[in-house]
């Protein structure tokens, strides 16, 4: 049987570098941004990540999206 994909919601995630700690480990925190398009293109969310990150004091490590979605088997 075929397999259908129902797109659900999608978001998007910078990670943020917040420097290193006394042991010399990178520090990180993630800034997610829901209610994004699930059917926004990948570029076009990266152009938006971009934006955002021009508007952070610190530097971007990761660009992510994360999309949810229904699978189920195809009617008819």
């Amino acid at each position: 049987m075929a397999l259908e994909r129902r797109p659900l919601s999608s978001r998007l995630q910078l990670q943020l570098d917040f420097g290193q700690n006394e042991d010399g480990r990178r520090i990180t925190r993630t800034r997610t941004y829901s209610n994004v398009n699930p059917e926004a293109s990948d570029q076009d969310v990266y152009d938006v990540a971009m934006a955002l990150a021009g508007l952070q004091s610190h530097g971007v490590v990761a660009v992510r999206k994360v999309d949810q979605a229904e699978l189920a088997e195809a009617e008819g």
